[in-house]
């Protein structure tokens, strides 16, 4: 498999994520991401037959806490940062056409 990726990939990539990119940026994310995706295949030439699989790669115990209500934020500081609002409600944009069916 190859592992170069193409100025013509990245521009495909970058317009899938809405990014704006320049000639310049194009041409060092096609060398960044192709040195990550031959990084990965020399990971592939590893051999793992005797290796059991894990969870996480370090040793890790949850710390779990009691699950205590308390109360919630008062509904004035809630709104004080948000762009719009008409307490008690936050105003967001509409993004459901009419009907508001799935």
């Amino acid at each position: 498999m190859s592992t170069r990726i193409s100025e013509d990939d990245v521009r495909h990539i970058a317009k899938l994520s809405r990014l704006k990119l320049d000639d310049d940026q194009v041409a060092f994310f096609a060398g960044q991401l192709s040195d990550v995706f031959g990084y990965i295949s020399k990971l592939g030439e590893l051999d793992v037959e005797n290796v059991q699989p894990m969870p996480h790669p370090t040793d890790m115990t949850n710390k779990l806490r009691a699950d205590n209500p308390t109360d919630g934020m008062p509904i004035d500081e809630a709104l004080r940062n948000a762009p719009a609002s008409d307490p008690p409600f936050f105003k967001v944009p509409k993004v459901l056409g009419e009907g508001g069916g799935a």
